[in-house]
């Protein structure tokens, strides 16, 4: 009865929200590892010491918890106690990627066995992706920054969907072109369905034959969505045209410049954007910067010159969620970026390279102090997991 009654007491808080002065009841087993010890933590490196060991989680205690008087923080720095609307938005829209990840999932699957698809589902799962990113727009990029190698073709093609109406709504395009480009960012790669998996996980180059075979999952594409009914124009050719490219030179079709419509050369972009900074079996991510510069490269002879300036805009060099290096040595999340230059965000601090362990949790605003970001950082360059601090 008593444990009973101590639990109902315990609230489970993410590491990234632990504080110096809360009671620690419980701790969750680690693999293997089994960590028992309770307390009150009474200093950061307490909690850097469970961030080391791989600790997620942790149950408080608050009625054994305590204020702790702390020095008096810099300006520019906030303490990890920030308001819970971000967070609230952000757990919304973790909810709304598994949904869409379980649509996909459902969907491939029906495709592969040769099922009749609803077009239905994907129309409203658009639309709860639109008022996502009406609503904070941020909260998804931080999200979908977290990444699995064995998912990739589920969280590419919400990934794409995303990126195709954060870019269409930067663009003014109206909500109607909006559903449609994300629909169209669904179900962008449905033919891989049809192609053999030995090929499309393939950790090596492909052979010349081999990568006839990949292409040819466009021309599956066009057989299986050209017979889905209610599926608008623009949603196809999403899917039909985001490997063509503007000097003739891309596939299924070798269409050429005005024959490529402005949804078709978005598609290109955002295909090959979130393919860069995706982890693979054959290939380690890219951070978003470098994405852009491989972009920028591809023009004008595959993308859109405009187009791709536009996007940089858009998305910024250093997006929200991605990691970044700051100059005093700190490495971090960026947070936010509304109202703010692309060289200016706030950062959300964690780690720090320079004494390789974890340290207390700070929002370093750029704008308020002489830090600056130093580089940006692929999180699969880490020996440390960030997971816990998004």
């Amino acid at each position: 009865m008593a444990q009973t009654a101590l639990s109902s007491r315990l609230i489970k808080v993410p590491l990234s929200k632990l504080q110096v002065g809360m009671f620690v009841a419980k701790i969750d087993d680690v693999g293997s590892l089994k960590i028992v010890t309770a307390g009150l933590l009474t200093s950061s490196d307490a909690i850097s010491m469970l961030a080391r060991k791989g600790v997620q989680y942790v149950w408080v205690d608050p009625d054994r918890s305590q204020s702790v008087e702390e020095d008096e923080p810099d300006a520019a720095e906030v303490s990890a106690a920030k308001p819970g609307n971000r967070d609230l938005r952000q757990q919304k829209a973790k909810k709304l990627l598994g949904e869409a990840k379980h649509l996909i999932r459902k969907v491939l699957g029906e495709v592969f066995h040769g099922k009749e698809v609803d077009a239905k589902p994907f129309g409203e799962l658009a639309d709860r992706m639109i008022e996502s990113v009406m609503a904070d727009a941020d909260a998804f990029k931080c999200v979908s920054a977290l990444r699995h190698k064995d998912a990739y073709l589920l969280e590419h093609s919400v990934n794409v969907s995303f990126l195709l109406v954060t870019f269409g709504r930067y663009l003014n395009l109206d909500k109607a072109m909006l559903k449609d480009l994300s629909i169209g960012g669904i179900l962008h790669d449905v033919g891989k369905t049809r192609v053999d998996n030995d090929i499309l996980n393939k950790p090596g180059k492909l052979t010349a034959e081999e990568f006839e075979e990949m292409k040819r999952h466009q021309e599956h594409a066009i057989t299986l969505l050209d017979n889905l009914p209610g599926l608008s124009q623009v949603s196809k050719d999403v899917s039909f045209m985001h490997h063509e490219k503007l000097d003739g030179k891309g596939y299924p079709r070798g269409l050429k410049g005005e024959q490529i419509p402005l949804h078709g050369r978005m598609a290109c972009i955002c295909d090959i954007y979130d393919a860069l900074t995706a982890s693979r079996c054959y290939k380690e991510a890219m951070s978003p910067a470098a994405a852009c510069k491989i972009l920028l490269s591809l023009t004008p002879f595959h993308l859109d010159q405009q187009l791709v300036y536009q996007f940089i805009r858009c998305i910024g060099v250093y997006p929200v969620g991605s990691m970044v290096e700051l100059s005093d040595g700190r490495l971090g999340i960026v947070w936010d970026l509304e109202g703010r230059d692309a060289m200016h965000p706030v950062v959300k601090c964690f780690y720090s390279l320079k004494h390789k362990k974890f340290v207390d949790v700070k929002y370093v605003d750029l704008n308020r102090c002489d830090i600056n970001i130093a580089k940006a950082v692929s999180p699969c360059s880490l020996d440390i997991d960030p997971t816990p601090f998004y």
